[in-house]
């Protein structure tokens, strides 16, 4: 049969009271009687960040370790939240002493450190009785440790069942009268060990005057964790026993606690839940629940809005969002958010059928994610008060603002000396306002005038706000505008054609107070008629034809099926010229072949080989100057090249106002395969360059990078050659396929003379090259600086040949 340990005690008030310990401040140190713990909390602006604490007796002081802490009743857990640290210590820890089980008193020291130095301040001894009668058994799920203990008196079961004598078989086969221990798992009885090995193991046996005490940190090896009812529980089983002659005294002491981390729902509430039947055998009779050490019966819970209720034997309890004792705090991610913290308490009084009761404690803490905080602002202007009145609302208890930009001019709060006011304006609901008054004349406040010269006043308000205490930073901006008309800048109707783009406008009253720029410059007829626009402007609508090609595209995705053309074209105000619109426009186009010359010093282009390659030849084994370089796309007749304009062989020709870059398209019939008929008939060369302004260049090509104000001028170039010299460097153009670009250009050229050389260059970071008129030999000795000194003596041969 089983045998069972119960304690009876008597019920006595509990204390609490403000602590008043030599050299710590009055207010920063509380210390409370609960009904099964004493509490400790000291603020943290005096702890500082790693308070520690030392349980004290008549032995010694022992410091209070994490493990120390699981191993001995006690509980330390920092809330940043509040502000303070948090001892928690069980009547039963192992430094109090314990009188008959009715008065218990606790002893602690707390150090800190000061200044460099660790401080030790001696807590005052407090004395405290329970405030409710011990329960038969009882059981606490600390955050870090479970405990129970059960009443010493012998009661007889009801019943024995077969298990029972199973417990026993270990028990009769000892031949000790020494007390031991047999842990069970979930599926396993341990051999018996003796208490001493016991408590080296982590474990805590303590016998009292009337209670028998066990205690087992979370997580020990004969502990085992499974589910119930879908909630992870932590159980530890362990049952005591001595045989004294015939008679075997055995105390079956057993430990669950719920593990659930809690839940939060978007409804407003966080979800905590806990088996109904955690212990078998036992039936709930009662719940209370509560927060921060606090406990009140369900229907009270139920009436401060906590739902309370069963489902599948689970208990689930629901405490509301803004539930009293719970903590809330502001964070910045990018936006503003919140979460809150929860210090749960829950006490379940369950009996069994011989109506022997037994308590089960839980505290956890529970926390939500980060939800969204939105603060709003709201335009309260009046215009007939002449001035802005704006509201910025819903802001937290632990959010302040710091400062305000008004129209990009920044203003600290509390406001020195101006025109305007910042009030404060306070909630019931623990959040707070800002109400901002600007008058409409103040210098801040911006002034636009329409084509009726009504007067629009702007106002843009970035909001500096600091969350308290870490003083993270979240900025909220706003914009007011008062006397606001349909006033907008212009905007084109752009459709794409076969050669290129049509833009029109339908004019407005009010489109004078905008320039309309192709990039910087100002559209007027000059402009079109220099880069071939074709524009007519009337009273009803302005009408602008940009060919393909010219100057202000930009071209992307370049293949040999075709290419996208943007153009873009700017809207500015009209006295400081900054962009406040734009119509772009991007359109799909296809050609034969095309040039571009980018302004990072890249060649992209699409090649006629008709003509170029022998019959039967394959487009796909031509290459440039340097073998290596290869097409990136090919057709039956066409090749795709890009490639960095000092690469693959190409050549460098200087004159006194610009430089070129030139290379060649050749065919190899390296690779064919003997049996593969080609016929010789090849009538062309395709030749292509680049040319720059030097007055535009800001780096000429080095190993590292290439720079220019604006994009080359391309010229892809078919040049006819003998039919046997197909590798022969003389040209002779005959026609030329010439275009212009902006970012990236295909543009005509005219040919320049100049010096030549390869497009080999020094190891120099960049060369600066400036527009310039030189005799021979001083444009020499320019170019000569410019470059690396290993190679001038190379250079100064070439230059010569070249006649410069």
């Amino acid at each position: 049969m089983a045998f069972g340990f119960c304690i009876s005690v008597a019920l006595l008030l509990s204390l609490w009271s403000r602590a008043e310990t030599v050299g710590i401040p009055d207010g920063v140190l509380r210390m409370e009687c609960r009904d099964r713990y004493f509490m400790i909390a000291v603020d943290l602006s005096f702890t500082g960040d790693e308070p520690h604490f030392e349980a004290v007796d008549e032995t010694g002081a022992y410091a209070i370790t994490q493990q120390y802490a699981a191993q001995c009743g006690y509980s330390i857990n920092v809330h940043p939240l509040p502000g303070h640290v948090e001892l928690r210590a069980s009547y039963f820890s192992c430094q109090t002493q314990n009188k008959d089980d009715e008065m218990f008193t606790f002893n602690f020291n707390l150090n800190v450190t000061q200044e460099g130095k660790e401080v030790t301040y001696p807590l005052q001894d407090k004395t405290c009785s329970p405030s409710l009668p011990w329960s038969p058994r009882e059981v606490t799920c600390e955050t870090n440790y479970m405990e129970v203990s059960v009443r010493s008196e012998v009661t007889c079961p009801s019943g024995t069942k077969k298990d029972d004598w199973n417990s026993l078989k270990p028990a009769h086969r000892s031949t000790t009268s020494d007390w031991q221990v047999m842990f069970q798992t979930d599926d396993e009885q341990l051999p018996p060990i003796n208490i001493s090995d016991a408590r080296k193991q982590g474990y805590v046996f303590l016998l009292t005057e009337g209670r028998l005490v066990f205690r087992a940190p979370y997580g020990q090896p004969e502990s085992f964790s499974t589910e119930v009812n879908g909630v992870p529980v932590e159980a530890v089983h362990a049952t005591i026993f001595s045989r004294q002659s015939w008679v075997v005294l055995m105390v079956d002491l057993v430990a669950a606690c719920s593990m659930d981390e809690g839940l939060y729902h978007e409804s407003g509430y966080m979800m905590w839940e806990t088996p109904e039947m955690l212990y078998p055998n036992l039936d709930g009779q009662q719940i209370n629940v509560g927060l921060k050490g606090e406990l009140v019966a369900q229907p009270v819970a139920e009436e401060r809005g906590y739902i309370v209720g069963k489902q599948n034997n689970t208990i689930q309890i629901c405490i509301p969002e803004n539930a009293e004792g719970r903590y809330r705090k502001s964070a910045v991610d990018d936006d503003l958010y919140e979460f809150y913290v929860y210090h749960l308490y829950l006490e379940q009084i369950l009996v069994d059928e011989d109506r022997v009761e037994t308590r089960i404690r839980f505290l956890r803490t529970l926390a939500t994610p980060l939800l969204p905080s939105p603060i709003f602002a709201e335009n309260q202007t009046v215009l007939e008060e002449n001035m802005f009145t704006v509201y910025l609302g819903d802001v937290p208890e632990d959010v302040q603002l710091a400062a305000v930009h008004l129209n990009g001019h920044e203003f600290t709060v509390p406001l020195s000396v101006s025109s305007f006011i910042i009030t404060k304006v306070g909630h019931p609901n623990n959040t707070h306002g800002y109400k901002l008054k600007v008058p409409f004349e103040d210098p801040v406040v911006l002034h636009q005038f329409s084509k009726t010269d009504a007067l629009h006043y702007i106002l843009n308000i970035n909001y500096t706000l600091t969350v308290l205490p870490e003083k993270d930073i979240y900025y909220h901006m706003e914009s007011v505008v008062a006397l606001v008309t349909d006033v907008s800048p212009p905007q084109f109707d752009a459709v794409c054609t076969e050669s290129g783009i049509s833009f029109k406008l339908d004019h407005r009253p009010f489109d004078y107070l905008w320039e309309i720029t192709i990039d910087s410059d100002l559209l007027t007829s000059e402009l079109a008629d220099q880069h071939g626009y074709t524009m007519i402007n009337d009273s009803n609508s302005l009408l602008l034809e940009v060919p393909l090609f010219s100057h202000g595209y930009e071209y992307k995705n370049v293949s040999l099926k075709g290419f996208f053309g943007t153009f873009e074209i700017i809207m500015r105000d009209l006295e400081t010229s900054e962009v406040q619109g734009s119509t772009i426009k991007t359109c799909p186009f296809s050609t034969t072949e095309l040039i571009m010359c980018s302004t990072d010093g890249r060649m992209t282009v699409v090649a006629d080989l008709a003509l170029a390659i022998p019959n039967g030849g394959n487009p796909a084994r031509t290459n440039l100057r340097d073998q290596y370089c290869g097409p990136k796309e090919t057709d039956g007749s066409r090749a795709l090249f890009s490639f960095s304009l000092n690469s693959c062989g190409a050549t460098v020709k200087l004159n006194s106002e610009n430089v070129t870059y030139e290379n060649e398209i050749f065919y190899s019939k390296k690779f064919l395969r003997p049996s593969k008929v080609v016929s010789d008939n090849a009538k062309e060369r395709v030749t292509m360059q680049c040319t720059y302004p030097l007055s535009g260049l800001h780096r000429l090509f080095s190993v590292h990078r290439f720079e220019s104000d604006a994009a080359g001028i391309g010229s892809l170039l078919h040049t006819t050659h003998p039919a046997a010299g197909l590798q022969s460097p003389t040209i002779q153009p005959t026609s030329a396929l010439t275009t212009t670009l902006a970012t990236t250009t295909l543009a005509a050229t005219r040919r320049a003379t100049g010096s030549y050389k390869p497009a080999l260059h020094p190891p120099s970071r960049y060369v600066k090259v400036t527009r310039f008129r030189y005799p021979s030999n001083a444009r020499f000795q320019y170019l000569a600086k410019a470059m690396n000194k290993g190679v001038r003596q190379s250079m100064q041969t070439k230059l010569n040949a070249a006649h410069i």
